[in-house]
């Protein structure tokens, strides 16, 4: 297997959560959100580089971080982007030239499952690109701009989609750098990477890899924390 690299993206304010600070820096346990995040990839021994893109104001901070927890495979804090896809970019611009694989993972999700990530990398290594996933437990509807029912597709075809994404990273470049001239912006990098014609495989991962965005899914994480993804329970 070639290089394999993982940007992580926790450039966002976070307004929902509706703090001063920052999401990714509140702390959960004895250590900010981010610090998780980062730990569980820096302790993935496949995993060759780390590129960390950060809010401009934020990046002395997280370089403080690589050195406060000892992160000596984070190589580049960056600053972001105007858009998530512009701090992705930077990322990938980022890694060792050398690379031939990426993981894109959201600095908010720290309790994502190791045998997950590997499942999401070895379903890339044979189809190109891969997400993690978990099918979607509500019924959903299509609402209008009124608040009015339109329709009600089938859950069976519903999933969520989560983070890491998986990719070869000439197909990652390959996907941005047309969106960017197309002044395309996509939800997620998958959705880029469809837009080529590419085909992206799913990864069923679990309901813990939360998305730490709002002020209800603190306590939920620190229960997470110590039930569930415990140091060495990953």
């Amino acid at each position: 297997m070639g290089k394999l690299g993982v940007v992580i993206v926790a450039a966002g304010k976070g307004s929902r959560m509706r703090t001063a600070e920052s999401k990714q820096y509140l702390q959960l346990g004895q250590k900010p959100i981010l610090v998780h995040t980062l730990q569980l990839f820096q302790n993935i021994q496949i995993v060759d580089e780390i590129i960390l893109i950060v809010g401009r104001d934020d990046v002395d901070r997280c370089r403080g971080y690589v050195q406060d927890y000892a992160l000596s495979k984070v190589t580049h804090v960056e600053a972001g982007g105007a858009e998530r896809q512009d701090s992705v970019k930077r990322g990938l611009d980022a890694l060792q030239k050398d690379t031939e694989w990426v993981l894109v993972h959201d600095g908010v999700r720290p309790f994502v499952n190791i045998e997950h990530v590997f499942g999401c990398i070895a379903e890339a290594k044979e189809h190109g690109a891969a997400v993690l996933a978990v099918p979607v437990k509500d019924t959903i509807k299509i609402v209008n701009d009124a608040k009015q029912i339109q329709s009600t597709p089938d859950r069976r075809s519903l999933w969520a989609i989560q983070t890491p994404q998986a990719f070869r990273l000439t197909l990652l470049q390959e996907a941005h750098e047309k969106a960017q001239r197309d002044s395309f912006i996509g939800t997620d990098d998958a959705m880029l990477v469809e837009r080529l014609g590419t085909t992206v495989h799913v990864v069923e991962g679990d309901y813990y890899n939360i998305k730490i965005t709002t002020p209800e899914d603190l306590p939920w994480a620190e229960w997470i924390l110590h039930n569930v993804r415990e140091e060495g329970q990953r």
